[in-house]
């Protein structure tokens, strides 16, 4: 699916994530990348649908910055700036900042970033995507000024263990550098 459209597809903002409503546009971005879910389709088998395509917060953010979606005010169907996105997204969500930026690096080394909630963490992270591989790891941000508390630790080791997945807390430095901390399952 790599028909790129004629123009740059347009998503219509609502309170807490933004909807591509021509599904020519959503099957593009879901294609190229899996920004998205289709709506009403819960594990897509395919990039093709006919359904309007939800986009996260985190994803309008990022495809903003990558110059790959507009995205529209619902009231006034003006355009929105990239900091206007950002501001709704940290008035949801006072990380957002930190997940938006560990996402952008994520995506930037190729990997293919998801919402992580079924597992109770930020992101899944694959390295081809959903339904062709298994998110080889799980990824939690937690600011440096929150600090990582024991039991971030002992969560990250359960949850690693119950789901055979390596679970990576990231976390911020003061000068902007991203540091992973893994934490694999091991059977003794």
């Amino acid at each position: 699916m790599d028909t790129k459209p004629e123009i740059v597809p347009t998503a219509k903002f609502t309170v807490d994530r933004a909807v591509v409503w021509k599904p020519e546009d959503g099957m593009y971005l879901y294609g190229n990348g899996y920004f998205g879910q289709p709506v009403g389709i819960r594990k897509p088998k395919s990039p093709e649908f006919e359904k309007p395509l939800e986009l996260s917060l985190i994803e309008c953010a990022y495809l903003m910055k990558e110059k790959r979606l507009k995205v529209l005010s619902v009231k006034s169907s003006v355009e929105m700036t990239l900091e206007e996105v950002i501001h709704a997204g940290l008035e949801i969500d006072k990380e957002f900042n930190e997940r938006l930026k560990v996402y952008t690096e994520l995506r930037s080394r190729g990997y293919i970033v998801r919402p992580g909630l079924k597992f109770g963490t930020d992101f899944s992270v694959y390295e081809k995507g959903p339904g062709i591989d298994h998110a080889p790891f799980l990824v939690h941000v937690i600011p440096q000024r929150v600090g990582v508390e024991p039991l971030d630790i002992v969560r990250a080791g359960r949850l690693a263990t119950s789901v055979r997945k390596k679970f990576l807390i990231a976390t911020i430095k003061d000068n902007g550098q991203i540091v992973y901390y893994s934490f694999v399952w091991h059977r003794p």
